[in-house]
């Protein structure tokens, strides 16, 4: 599923989105990893120059007799190292990603070997400066002994600085694939974790450094020609590099742990803005990539709390939705002053007969939609849908200033945008007035909000009567009354009558028509 994200959907824009083409994924992909390989090796060779030339001077490895392995061996071996480290690394990454650039859903085969990608890069520039360590220690050594401890330090150290370097940069670099592999539902087996990667940063970064500082001062102790001087610039020169590559590793590593909780510092602001599509790309494997899981199904948790509040507003009415969920609900009810409207379809019967099934449905809904917006447009509460008929409450579950005229005024609006709305249906409308019990009916298991009492009846009652002409609406002479001057301007009485079921009378008044021009 597409998600519209931002462009910094795998915690850098250097990564791009989740939105574009695997191809374009793929260069960029590559790119970086070559860029991730040059960038590593160069800091490991500058890191070697510094220690063999000023950090541990003596012995020197400028002497003469080394110029072969200076100015022939050594470059040739980087040069080799580089080609073979690029062109391993390309091979590898389209073997292991092959599924992510032809777009295809991972197997579980893919899924292992994909994991291990970053750990396999990895291990080859450790192999690659296992085999420079080896090599370089034995050519210096053959000229001058003095010179293995030293030159398997440098470059030993070195090397662990490339493979520390790569592999956070290589994990940088996989995160799009770490996600899609994430999002398929493969998770790692045994993850590095924060704290791992904080270790191996202070490890690299500071303990190898105080290790190379010792080894220093003994040099200069079991030397006799080794100066104080000299003790002096490789203790700076090794504390300088320590400063360099512990901030290196540091930032690095803190970049790996900032970028998940920058993405859901980012949703967590969409969602408190309202939005509640801000799914995150899940990209990392350690406690982070739980975070960001977490946070994903605390939205899919939002997104179906809102859409169960919105059906259950659907179903019920927002008002009482809202109230239900702002308190526990419970069975009974309170004694409220409503205005009550009921609207009963004339000839529903003959309608079913002459028509399918779908059509009454779709004229009912027509029927259904008029009535809402009106009712809605009075901040009344449409409150039962009675088969072909429907009973509105103006003034519970919230309270109005006026719910006599605001059942009024929806009756005669209703009744005016029937006729061109639903020329297929006519209806009696009636609007009542008076006490009643406003509450939850029913069992505690099942129950629904209603209003109970003789208003209830007595508009039922009138929009029978009103069946006589659709066009004028009913209502009793206390909601009239009751209602503001404005709106019983717009009433004009009729007749008294009692009511069928019931025994007093009631005074029926019926909307005014404005005469046709």
């Amino acid at each position: 599923m597409q998600l519209s994200r931002g462009s910094r959907d795998y915690g850098s824009i250097l990564l791009g989105s989740a939105d574009e083409s695997s191809v374009v994924q793929r260069v960029r992909i590559q790119t970086l990893m070559t860029a991730s390989i040059v960038v590593a090796n160069l800091v490991g060779a500058l890191v070697a120059v510094a220690l063999a030339a000023v950090g541990i001077p003596q012995p020197s490895v400028f002497q003469s007799e080394l110029w072969w392995v200076n100015f022939i061996a050594v470059p040739v071996y980087i040069a080799v190292a580089f080609v073979v480290g690029i062109g391993w690394g390309t091979v590898v990454i389209t073997r292991d990603l092959r599924w992510a650039i032809r777009g295809l859903q991972p197997t579980e085969r893919d899924a292992r070997r994909t994991m291990r990608a970053s750990w396999r890069l990895t291990r080859m520039q450790g192999l690659l400066w296992g085999g420079a360590t080896v090599m370089f220690t034995l050519m210096y050594g053959i000229v001058d002994p003095e010179l293995i401890p030293k030159t398997l330090f440098v470059v030993a150290m070195s090397g662990v600085v490339v493979v520390a370097i790569s592999h956070l940069l290589i994990e940088f670099t996989l995160r799009p694939v770490a996600a899609d592999l994430l999002s398929a539902g493969y998770r790692r087996r045994k993850r590095s974790g924060v704290r791992s990667r904080s270790v191996v940063s202070w490890i690299i970064g500071s303990a190898i450094p105080i290790v190379g500082i010792l080894l220093v001062v003994g040099f200069g102790l079991s030397r006799a020609e080794t100066s104080k001087l000299d003790v002096f610039i490789g203790v700076t020169v090794l504390g300088l590099t320590a400063l360099f590559t512990g901030l290196l590793l540091t930032l690095l590593t803190s970049l790996s742990i900032t970028g998940p909780i920058r993405s859901v510092r980012s949703g967590m602001n969409r969602v408190r803005a309202g939005d509640l599509q801000a799914d995150l790309v899940v990209y990392d494997g350690t406690e982070l990539g739980d975070l960001q899981v977490g946070f994903n199904t605390m939205v899919s948790g939002l997104r179906e709390r809102e859409h169960m509040r919105d059906v259950f507003g659907r179903h019920v009415g927002r008002d009482v939705a809202a109230a239900a969920l702002a308190s526990d609900p419970e069975l009974g009810g309170s004694e409220r002053v409503v205005a009550t409207m009921f609207v009963d379809v004339i000839g529903s019967t003959t309608l079913a007969a002459q028509r399918t099934p779908a059509q009454v449905v779709e004229i009912l809904n027509r029927f259904f939609a008029v009535i809402v917006a009106a009712v809605d447009a009075e901040r009344g509460l449409v409150n039962k849908f009675e088969g072909d008929a429907v009973l509105a409450i103006f003034g519970a579950p919230i309270g109005l200033d006026d719910p006599a005229g605001a059942a009024l005024s929806a009756a005669r609006r209703i009744a005016a945008e029937l006729v061109n709305e639903v020329p297929e249906l006519k209806a009696g409308i009636g609007v009542g007035y008076g006490p009643v019990v406003a509450g939850n009916v029913g069992a505690i298991e099942r129950f629904e909000y209603t209003v109970i009492g003789d208003p209830v009846n007595e508009s039922a009652r009138l929009s029978e009567l009103a069946k006589r002409d659709p066009r004028r609406p009913l209502g009793s002479g206390r909601a009239i009354d009751a209602a503001a001057a404005t709106e019983a301007s717009c009433w004009e009485q009729q007749e008294t009558v009692e009511l069928r079921g019931r025994t007093a009378t009631t005074v029926v008044y019926a909307a005014v028509i404005d005469p046709p021009d």
